[in-house]
């Protein structure tokens, strides 16, 4: 018995020191990789001093009107992530990618994420660029930000479009923020990135901008900004159930079959948002979530059509 015993006791102390040095082991390489990683970042866009922090800002094309990009939910760089949909719309239009802070080459912040802070901010940072009309295309959660942004700035918005946008009475998940931190903190997220690199959203890209995205993604991977836009959807989504686009606002929905497909009411939510808009469309595209990754084209090229309608109609 004090054999087996001996024997057990062994087992574990070396599965636990084995346990102890992989996951040092891991730590240390991704402390390492970080710090070599923030030489090989190249910059790109111009930076925009707001509220005492850098926000970064990347302006394509020199068109007589103005599209504002504002990114999806943890998008590690907004400006690589929207690099199709730039493509697209930047000989016809002048075309404003921003970062919000904690996203792309942004610096980070500790201010609240409220819908209200992010409206702001954003706001603030396209008076210093002095871009005063301009269309708001928003990607995913944006649609929440851009409800309240073209109510508070109705008079300098143009016209809203939303590709496969969030909405007000959808179904939000809580992250497990403290626990996400701690795995990227760790290390463990680099390494479930390096067994399965599929798992990071990419559009396509030659291979050095993604891994300038892959570099952005450990960077920003729910940094101080990100996690408390998380600890802060429920308010915001909640907040924004008060809210309609204004009458006379042009609106836009471009959105994924894959997504109507998981979420039955997803059409019918955003068709309820035109229900008192006077020029409003729903369109639907096939692909996932990211469709401005793989229907760039598309978007563009209705966007200018939906456009040339309402002028031909005014």
């Amino acid at each position: 018995m004090r054999k087996i015993l001996k024997i057990m006791l062994i087992s574990i102390s070396t599965i636990i020191t084995v346990m102890v040095v992989f996951l040092a082991t891991v730590y240390f390489v991704n402390l390492v990789s970080n710090e070599r990683e923030k030489g090989k970042l190249e910059d790109y866009g111009q930076k925009v001093m707001v509220d005492g922090k850098q926000m970064n800002v990347l302006i394509q094309g020199d068109g007589k009107e103005t599209i504002v990009l504002l990114p999806g939910y943890g998008t590690a760089s907004p400006v690589l992530d929207f690099k199709p949909l730039v493509k697209e719309l930047s000989p016809y239009y002048r075309v404003v990618v921003i970062e919000p802070f904690g996203y792309g080459l942004s610096d980070d912040t500790d201010k609240v994420r409220t819908s209200q802070n992010y409206v702001d901010e954003i706001h603030k940072c396209l008076q210093k660029l002095n871009i005063k009309k301009y269309t708001l295309m928003g990607h995913s959660i944006s649609g929440i930000y851009g409800l309240e942004y073209v109510n508070q700035y109705e008079k300098e918005v143009q016209a809203f479009v939303g590709i496969d946008s969030s909405v007000p009475r959808q179904e939000t998940d809580e992250l497990p923020v403290s626990s996400l931190q701690l795995l990227n903190q760790s290390g463990l997220y680099r390494l479930l990135l390096k067994v399965n690199p599929d798992q990071l959203v990419m559009p396509k890209v030659d291979d050095q901008t993604k891994a300038q995205i892959k570099m952005l993604t450990f960077r920003n991977f729910l940094d101080e900004s990100q996690g408390s836009e998380a600890d802060n959807f429920r308010n915001n989504f909640k907040n924004a159930q008060r809210l309609h686009f204004p009458k006379k606002l042009p609106v836009v929905f471009y959105l994924a079959d894959q997504t109507e497909k998981e979420t039955p009411s997803w059409k019918p939510m955003h068709e309820d948002l035109l229900k008192n808009v006077d020029h409003g469309k729903v369109v639907t595209f096939k692909g996932g979530h990211y469709l401005h990754h793989t229907r760039s084209k598309e978007i563009a090229a209705d966007f200018k059509g939906f456009l040339s309608e309402i002028e031909s109609n005014r």
